[in-house]
């Protein structure tokens, strides 16, 4: 219990510096910028990894499944960046979000169908 409670008090007195220390809202977005390209690098990294353990799988897929898997990708990874855009654009903002995100997910889902039928 004693060491959650430290926890707590930690982050609340960070806390207590970016609001009342001049510059801390500057320094939170930079701690948040690095925070953001290091999970950006770990996922891209992570991705090249996976790229290389299931190269030959891959090719085995053929052109078109490889294609569309890679194309699902591309469109999840394109909605995901455009998340806030989309939904601070309002109602058909959030649905087309949503198609993007769907549909990627089932072209996903047949590649994957396809390569289980083997």
């Amino acid at each position: 219990m004693g060491a959650t409670a430290r926890n707590v008090l930690i982050i609340v007195a960070i806390a207590v510096a970016v609001y009342a220390l001049p510059g801390g809202g500057s320094s939170a977005d930079l701690i948040a910028a690095l925070l953001s390209a290091g999970i950006t690098i770990s996922f891209t990294l992570i991705g090249i990894r996976l790229y290389r353990e299931n190269r030959m799988t891959l090719f085995g897929l053929g052109d078109r499944w490889r294609g569309l898997l890679y194309g699902a990708i591309a469109v999840a990874i394109f909605a995901m960046a455009a998340l806030s855009r989309l939904f601070d654009a309002g109602g058909a903002g959030v649905l087309l979000w949503f198609v993007l995100i769907g549909g990627a997910s089932y072209a996903l889902l047949m590649v994957w169908r396809s390569w289980r039928s083997y």
